[in-house]
């Protein structure tokens, strides 16, 4: 009697196992502070038995964790270095990269600067700290303050390439590690001056400076018309498979692309 007893729990304990399913998610900020998590709940409404453990950290550290095998899926708003790449391959991993959605990094200065456009150019000054003074690019006299994401991020990696000609960031300049930061701060200081993604555009005392005449908006990305957009990665260990692939195949299906929409990203396809 005491056999068939056994086998019968060591079913149910295989049951049990299976139902809890448990997703890893970690990197990117700006995928991982909204849009992921939101994308999380709608998911989990219809596969109550999934769990997710989501961490928002930077770019780095989610490619850092698939090449360590600590996370199922990694999120990226850049793509892999080819050092990281090679890193992974010499553990066996195959980053492979499926893009989630779109991003427009969009300048924003404080709500009562009266700048309502920069250049590129002018752009490029700021950052880099070759201008310092708002009267320079025919704003209110001023000392700028600028303020960045951190190394970790992919954002602070792509802003480098894309709107500095990959020079360095000016030495005052100030790094945070969110997007929500960077809001806080700029909404803060009269003076100052910073990028996010598309999600925080709507955060209260700030604005969006349009680039050459050019705003971050759907049309405007999807014809690439905006300088500053920039496509968003999930990276998984090869193929997507078994709950990474469930929860990709949600994200990029007509119910994740609307999430994606009122998130405020651009869906993939338009």
């Amino acid at each position: 009697m005491k056999k068939p007893l056994l086998i019968a729990l060591a079913t149910f304990a295989s049951v049990v196992n299976l139902s809890a399913q448990k997703l890893v998610i970690k990197g990117s900020d700006t995928l991982g502070a909204k849009l992921v998590p939101t994308l999380a709940e709608e998911f989990k409404a219809s596969n109550p038995s999934f769990s997710f453990e989501i961490a928002a950290e930077g770019s780095t550290t989610g490619i850092t964790a698939i090449s360590s095998g600590t996370a199922d899926i990694a999120m990226s708003s850049r793509k892999a270095k080819a050092t990281e790449i090679s890193a992974a391959s010499a553990k066996g991993i195959a980053l492979k990269s499926t893009i989630v959605c779109y991003d427009g990094m969009a300048v924003i200065v404080h709500l009562n600067n009266p700048l309502k456009q920069l250049t590129k150019t002018q752009v490029e000054q700021i950052f880099t700290g070759e201008v310092t003074d708002w009267s320079a690019v025919g704003g209110t006299a001023g000392a700028i303050s600028v303020y960045t994401r951190n190394t970790s991020s992919g954002t602070y990696s792509d802003w480098k390439e894309l709107a500095m000609s990959k020079k360095d960031y000016a030495v005052s300049s100030q790094k945070l590690a969110g997007n929500e930061q960077i809001v806080s701060e700029v909404a803060g200081n009269p003076n100052g001056i910073g990028y996010v993604g598309l999600a925080y555009l709507k955060e209260p005392g700030i604005h969006v400076t349009s680039i050459d005449g050019h705003l971050p908006t759907q049309e405007e990305i999807w014809s690439k018309s905006y300088p500053y957009a920039r496509p968003t990665y999930y990276y998984t260990n090869g193929e997507p498979a078994g709950d990474a692939a469930k929860f990709i195949e949600f994200t990029l299906g007509p119910v994740g692309q609307k999430i994606v929409e009122k998130v405020g990203f651009i869906p993939v396809a338009n």
